[in-house]
């Protein structure tokens, strides 16, 4: 079994955002040369995530409401892990919503979707450099 590790690094611009990152995984998956196996792809920090859905803005306009509805930034006061001198709890919470990690089957060299799937990259505390693991393993 053969298997290659990448590391993609984001810093967005804004605290909240979601990056499509499917072209970067397929060029991964591609350049490992592996024909059939597993992707992971996992975010690594605690206040991102990394899911599977469909590439349509309005959709992710919802995902930013919704998770603002669920956990909501301010009041700040309302979380006691900011009573440690942070303001990051409701992007923790977020990001257990919206998940660690995805890992997506390999067929024939390429990653093997279903219709309108995409992987994305969610950040919910945003500004500053985090990194995202891509492992592919196989044959």
């Amino acid at each position: 079994m053969k298997s290659q590790t990448e590391y993609l690094t984001f810093n967005t611009k804004t605290k909240r955002a979601f990056v499509n990152i499917t072209p970067d995984v397929r060029k991964i998956v591609q350049d490992s040369k592996i024909k059939e196996g597993l992707c992971l792809v996992n975010a690594m920090h605690i206040t991102a995530s990394v899911f599977i859905n469909d590439n349509e803005s309005g959709l992710h306009g919802d995902f930013d409401i919704w998770l603002e509805k669920l956990a909501p930034h301010s009041p700040t006061e309302q979380y006691r892990h900011n009573e440690t001198g942070e303001d990051n709890a409701d992007a923790h919470l977020k990001r257990q919503i919206m998940g660690r990690e995805v890992v997506v089957s390999i067929t024939n060299g390429k990653v093997d979707f279903g219709p309108w799937e995409q992987i994305f990259y969610g950040e919910f505390d945003g500004q500053r450099n985090k990194r995202v693991l891509v492992k592919v393993i196989g044959e």
